[in-house]
């Protein structure tokens, strides 16, 4: 069973929800307290031992591969003002020489074909998936633990949450089986089922450990709903070939994607930092009473 050294982080989208703070700057790199989307979700695939990052990018998206390069002349800047702790930040923003790699994706045609851009980097690899805009606030790393029940049994891997049964129609939704625990065995998956015919009312997170198979599938360039290639309609080819199991989330999940969860994902985290803490629950307290509700 071969190790899962490379992640995939999808970030194409134009990021319309956001405009006009995004026509100029990718929504990745909008910051929750002050740290981009992104470097979340590269941070968490730090975390879990990932050692190749490879961004499915487009048109105007250098300033994610940027933020994660080096930038003399603000280190010297820093340095030469006695700031460590900004230089301290900067520099961990780092990644090695060689680590990151981007592809492009000529045309926005679904997740799936955006997976399937980076198939001649993953090569015959099993490998990570993370979307950005699932911002994930848990005690541990998500993708960590989802690593850990991969070396265990093998196969692929989904993070899934519970969600109220009227929402399935926005997700990727599993058929369980067997559930231990959070491990679920899985025997199906379908995009964005009907609430009436949905199997469960267990969605899929975005955060994906997947089988190379995966890519011969998506290079079919079937579509599935919203006339699109759909990652979950592939994944479903891989259910009976090797074990396939959701991990339960751990925490709390911000759909950063909107701009109620964007606002809120910056309220938990902030309230999570011992440095802003108590003056932001102080700002929230008076917002909510001069609010007139």
């Amino acid at each position: 069973m071969k190790p899962v050294r490379k992640a995939i982080f999808p970030v194409a989208g134009l990021g319309t929800r956001f405009l006009p703070a995004t026509k100029t700057i990718p929504k990745e790199m909008l910051p929750i307290v002050d740290k981009p989307l992104i470097e979340y979700a590269v941070d968490e695939a730090r975390a879990a031992g990932i050692e190749e990052f490879i961004f499915v990018t487009s048109r105007g998206k250098s300033a994610i591969e940027d933020h994660f390069d080096s930038n003399p002349e603000l280190e010297l800047t820093l340095q030469g003002r006695g700031k460590e702790a900004e230089l301290a930040a900067v520099n961990a923003t780092q990644l090695e020489p060689g680590q990151i790699t981007a592809v492009r994706q000529m045309a926005p045609l679904g997740l799936g074909h955006a997976v399937w851009c980076a198939r001649n980097l993953i090569g015959d690899e099993p490998f990570a998936v993370l979307l950005a805009d699932d911002l994930i606030m848990s005690d541990r790393p998500t993708l960590v633990e989802m690593v850990e029940a991969y070396e265990e049994h093998g196969g692929s891997v989904v993070s899934l949450m519970e969600v109220p049964r009227e929402q399935t129609s926005r997700y990727g939704v599993v058929d369980p089986g067997v559930i231990n625990g959070h491990l679920v065995e899985i025997r199906g998956l379908v995009e964005k089922p009907d609430p009436a015919a949905a199997p469960s009312n267990l969605a899929i997170v975005g955060r994906y450990i997947l089988q190379p198979e995966v890519m011969t599938y998506l290079g079919r360039g079937e579509t599935g709903a919203g006339n699109e290639i759909q990652l979950t309609d592939s994944m479903l080819e891989l259910v009976g070939q090797s074990p396939f199991h959701g991990l339960i989330l751990n925490g709390r999940r911000f759909d950063c994607g909107s701009k109620v969860g964007f606002l809120e994902a910056g309220i938990g985290f902030g309230l999570r930092r011992a440095d802003i803490r108590d003056d932001l629950r102080i700002s929230i307290t008076e917002l909510l009473s001069n609010s007139g509700d």
